[in-house]
C-alpha cells in the first residue's frame, strides 16, 4: 500500500509539472511565434525549451542586409491634434511610392495609419496590412489594400510586420506605436535583426523619448552603441532618403 501511494504521488507531481510545461509552451508560442519546440519534440540539447534564439521563428528574426523593398511603418490610429502629423503621414506614403518601396503597416483605415496607406496606394505602391482578427470587425480594416493579412494576436501582428519588412519607420502614435518601436529596437539590440529603425520626429514629437534614451545611457542602463540603434529623421523625405542611401 505504501509503495502504491508513493507511486501515485509521483504520478501526480509529474503530471502537474508536465501540465505547467505545456501551458508555458502555449504562452510562449503565442508570444514568439512558431519557432518553439513543443514539449514532446526533441531539440539538440534535449530540452523542449530549446535555445533562446529558437523561440523566434527563423524567417522572422533575420539580419537584413539586402536593399530595402518593403518598409514597416508604425503610427497612430488617430490623427493627433496637430495637422502636421497627418500631413507627414501622407508625405511618407508618397515618398515610399516614389522610391519604389512597399508599405507594411497595421492594416487600419483610420488615423495616421489610413493616411500613409492611402497615399502609398495612390502612388502605386504595394501596401500590405496586418491586423488582428478581433479588430477587423470594428470597421477599421482598410478595404483597398494590396493584401490584408488577419492574425490571431497582437504579438503575431508585430512579428509578421517585422518579417515582411526590410526597415522600420515610426510616425507619431500612442502606447501601441511606442511599444512596437521599442520591441523592434530591442530585437536589434539582441542581434535578432539588423533592420534600420528610424523615428520621424514630426514637430519634435519624439523629443521626450530621445531625452529618455539619453538619460538611460547616462544612468548606465543603455550602452551608447545600442542608443545609436534608434535613428532619427526630421521628416518623411529624410527618413526614406536614409534608407535609399544606406550602404548595404
Amino acid at each position: 500500500m505504501v509503495l502504491l501511494l508513493m507511486g501515485w504521488r509521483y504520478f501526480l507531481s509529474h503530471s502537474i509539472v508536465r501540465q505547467r510545461q505545456v501551458i508555458l509552451y502555449k504562452l510562449e508560442s503565442e508570444i514568439f511565434g512558431g519557432g518553439l519546440c513543443s514539449p514532446t519534440c526533441e531539440s539538440k540539447d534535449d530540452s523542449w525549451m530549446g535555445r533562446a534564439g529558437g523561440r523566434y521563428a527563423e524567417n522572422i528574426m533575420t539580419s537584413q542586409m539586402d536593399p530595402a523593398r518593403r518598409v514597416a511603418v508604425y503610427c497612430g490610429s488617430a490623427d493627433g491634434n496637430d495637422p502636421a502629423f497627418r500631413a507627414e503621414a501622407t508625405a511618407l506614403g508618397v515618398a515610399l511610392a516614389t522610391a519604389g518601396l512597399g508599405l507594411v503597416y497595421g492594416g487600419a483605415v483610420v488615423g495616421l495609419m489610413g493616411a500613409v496607406a492611402d497615399a502609398a496606394l495612390a502612388g502605386g505602391a504595394e501596401v500590405i496590412g496586418v491586423l488582428p482578427e478581433v479588430l477587423a470587425g470594428n470597421e477599421i480594416a482598410h478595404p483597398r489594400l494590396t493584401r490584408l493579412e488577419l492574425v490571431d494576436t497582437m504579438h503575431q501582428r508585430k512579428a509578421r510586420m517585422v518579417e515582411l519588412a526590410d526597415a522600420i519607420l515610426v510616425l507619431p502614435g500612442g502606447y501601441g506605436t511606442l511599444e512596437e518601436v521599442l520591441e523592434a529596437v530591442t530585437w536589434a539590440q539582441l542581434s535578432l535583426h539588423a533592420k534600420p529603425c528610424i523615428l520621424i520626429n514630426t514637430a519634435g514629437y519624439w523629443d521626450g523619448l530621445l531625452a529618455f534614451l539619453d538619460t538611460a545611457v547616462e544612468a548606465g542602463f543603455l550602452k551608447p552603441k545600442n542608443r545609436e540603434l534608434m535613428r532619427v529623421a526630421a521628416d518623411a523625405e529624410e527618413a526614406v532618403g536614409m534608407l535609399v542611401a544606406a550602404p548595404r
